[in-house]
């Protein structure tokens, strides 16, 4: 797809890592310096290094809590640690970057000290990463040459939902955002964070520092935005099974959307939602080794191979009803999703024949409350037989070249045959452009190598 119409800007997002100590913020200014199209610079809380035991955000969802941040993940340490832990490492990275610092450590001490209600206290605490790296960087920027600005969202109005740990951003940010592209500076932005109409601030899931790249590239209609973090780009499989996989060159959204869905955890889905409507590529990209030219997401592309990767999902449950006339009953499967929807959990596919149906979902999710689910589908839906199936693998894969091509699905099913692995749960997507093998958890590591030598290797 052309970038016509599209104005000559790069948004460029920094990861945690990317951004975690003075050296990683050294190799940011140089890739900053080395094109003048980069005129947009998202940065995250600055991520763990030797020196860090937890992530910085982490301690500050600590610090607003009062310590239970932490205790509810089995983890002994009390907010004053974290608060320690805090100021600690912005004071490390003022003092190697050699830059003035003594107000961006007392204004975060206040900060961290601000008497606010719950949400909007752990929000406001939660953004305090992203609001004081995105000072210290600029700051740096600009003892470098650099022509930036700091550029913060309470300032350009960048306006969100007062759903204070999972905003959303409102229409009219974007109008506020365009004119970002009036400046003849560089911006520095925090990411992870916006503000409400009352000027409240308020965070994104976490990871949103990633849907703040990709806000702003559509805000200013950027011609690319990058994603820079601390791997070459996206591999076709886990590189830590199979160590001899390759970068992905390009993926379409879709490709990418389904893969991020089944356990690729490369970034922030919702960031892709508005560059795919502007058809603004994506440029996953490594800090650590900028001469790669990574994997671009793209609108559209002719594909060169059938499966272009495959995605892993541990620790799946799946529920299996059976009941007879069922397929009849209009409404039953629904009736069955809004048990379990009541109970939290997240489903994901729902294979079915006539009169039986499996729910697939993450086991986790069943908290210790089986017995109360399964008593509720009993007494609701009276099933002839229901029983819970647990230790689930995943295995997933995608490409759009797998569309029409005949032979696929029974090609991945006789190299696990080979193995001598079992097929649970078979699923295939409607677009024809990924299926899904649910097999055990103890076979997995040899099940996704035997499919990536039978349909990704070449």
């Amino acid at each position: 797809m052309s970038n016509i119409g599209h104005n000559e800007y790069i948004v460029s997002k920094f990861g945690g890592t990317s951004v975690a100590n003075a050296k990683q913020i050294a190799k940011v200014t140089e890739i900053v310096k080395s094109n003048p199209k980069r005129k947009f610079i998202i940065v995250s809380a600055p991520g763990k290094d030797k020196n860090d035991k937890e992530k910085i955000t982490d301690h500050l969802f600590n610090i607003a809590t009062a310590g239970a941040h932490f205790k509810n993940l089995k983890k002994d340490i009390s907010s004053d640690e974290s608060y320690t832990a805090v100021l600690e490492k912005f004071k490390r990275l003022i003092e190697k970057l050699e830059i003035e610092g003594e107000d961006i450590l007392s204004d975060l001490s206040e900060d961290l000290k601000k008497n606010l209600s719950d949400a909007k206290k752990t929000a406001f605490y939660a953004s305090r990463g992203e609001h004081y790296n995105a000072k210290i960087i600029s700051r740096h920027f600009i003892k470098q040459g650099i022509n930036a600005e700091l550029v913060l969202p309470e300032d350009i109005k960048f306006l969100v939902t007062d759903d204070f740990l999972n905003a959303k951003v409102i229409p009219a940010a974007y109008k506020n955002l365009a004119k970002l592209a009036d400046k003849n500076s560089i911006s520095v932005i925090p990411g992870y964070y916006g503000v409400t109409d009352t000027g409240d601030i308020a965070v994104f899931s976490r990871g949103g520092s990633d849907l703040t790249g990709g806000e702003i590239a559509y805000a200013v209609n950027a011609s690319l935005y990058e994603n820079w973090t601390d791997i070459d780009g996206v591999f076709q499989v886990d590189p830590r099974i199979i160590s001899d996989c390759n970068i992905i060159p390009r993926l379409t959204y879709k490709e990418i959307r389904l893969l991020s869905s089944k356990g690729f955890n490369v970034f922030h889905f919702d960031a892709m939602v508005n560059c795919r409507k502007r058809h603004i590529p994506i440029n996953i990209r490594n800090t650590n080794n900028p001469s790669a030219v990574g994997t671009m997401i793209v609108a559209e592309r002719i594909p060169e191979e059938t499966v272009v990767g495959i995605a892993r999902q541990d620790n799946i449950a799946y529920l299996y009803l059976e009941k007879d006339g069922a397929g009849e009953t209009v409404g039953f499967v629904s009736s069955l999703l809004k048990i379990m929807q009541d109970f939290g959990i997240e489903t994901y596919h729902y294979p079915t024949d006539k009169d039986d149906i499996s729910v697939i979902f993450n086991q986790s999710d069943l908290k210790g409350f089986e017995n109360d689910l399964k008593d509720t589908i009993i007494e609701k839906l009276h099933p002839d037989k229901l029983e819970f199936n647990y230790n689930i693998t995943f295995l997933s894969p995608v490409g759009i070249g797998m569309k029409n091509c005949p032979g696929i699905i029974a090609a991945a099913s006789a190299a696990l045959k080979k193995k001598n692995i079992n097929i649970e749960i078979i699923d295939q997507g409607p677009s024809q452009y990924s299926f899904h093998f649910g097999i055990q958890n103890y076979h997995a590591d040899i099940a996704l190598k035997a499919l990536y030598d039978a349909l990704c290797k070449k």
